[in-house]
């Protein structure tokens, strides 16, 4: 009897241990739905959805349903990366898309607040709110413009309309810098004059948008680095923002010449 025993015990524990593991299989099949990716719809919002961008804060208003009056869920801004997923119209004749933020963040906001980069028309709209726009308001949405319409034959139009707004900037930004920055203060830190002006924080907000400046030692001024000049003559040689674009890029070499 001792000797059979024995024997079994082998038999026995394998199939405790199959038991066992056949017990947290099944958990480990059960657990997941809790903590599981979304239903396939819902991940397939991103990749199914138009990417489009916010560019007119102002109406970047997401709602819980496609009316005006309905519950705000927060506000967007500008340069804020969204997918359309639809459409409706509201009784008040408004258009609404519903757009996802993230794979679980849906809402209604209204057609004029965002551009679609699959959508031709939205690229005369822009084109048109950039016109419209002011100061760095007009660099932030025609930053917009260049980076989501790459192939727009509207784009020379924006890159000429882009560098006479960061030459703007350029001519405020050295009256601003002459102002904050102490010529006393500056001899007393010991780091040459130039490099406080190119490290003055007024420029952090232009170089997010892709605006770069360089700076005239002598005249101690700002002025724009001329790239959106440089791929208008690159890439646009024969249209007719072209020959202007050459005269700019001329002009900042000589105001740069020793």
């Amino acid at each position: 009897m001792t000797l059979r025993s024995v024997r079994l015990k082998p038999s026995i524990a394998s199939l405790l241990l199959f038991c066992f593991l056949l017990v947290c299989q099944t958990q480990a099949f059960a657990q997941p739905r809790r903590n599981a990716p979304p239903p396939a719809g819902q991940r397939a919002v991103a990749v199914q959805g138009q990417r489009a961008v916010v560019v007119d804060e102002r109406l970047a208003a997401l709602r819980e349903a496609p009316e005006l009056s309905a519950r705000l869920l927060q506000r967007m801004s500008r340069g804020r990366k969204v997918a359309i997923t639809g459409s409706r119209r509201a009784p008040d004749d408004i258009t609404f898309y519903r757009v996802a933020l993230t794979k679980k963040t849906f809402g209604w906001v209204q057609s004029e607040a965002v551009v679609a980069a699959s959508r031709k028309e939205d690229e005369e709209r822009l084109l048109r709110l950039i016109r419209g726009s002011e100061d760095f308001d007009r660099l932030a949405r025609a930053h917009i413009f260049l980076e989501l319409f790459t192939k727009s034959p509207l784009r020379p139009t924006v890159l000429m309309l882009y560098a006479e707004g960061a030459e703007e900037a350029a001519s405020r930004l050295s009256r601003d810098a002459s102002r904050r920055l102490d010529a006393h203060e500056m001899q007393a830190g010991g780091a040459p004059d130039y490099s406080y002006y190119m490290n003055y924080n007024g420029l952090d907000r232009y170089n997010r948008q892709g605006v770069y400046f360089i700076f005239n030692r002598s005249g101690r001024k700002f002025h724009y680095d001329g790239a959106a000049w440089r791929e208008i003559v690159r890439r646009y040689p024969n249209s007719a923002e072209a020959e202007a674009a050459r005269k700019s890029l001329d002009a900042l070499a000589a105001m740069l010449k020793p």
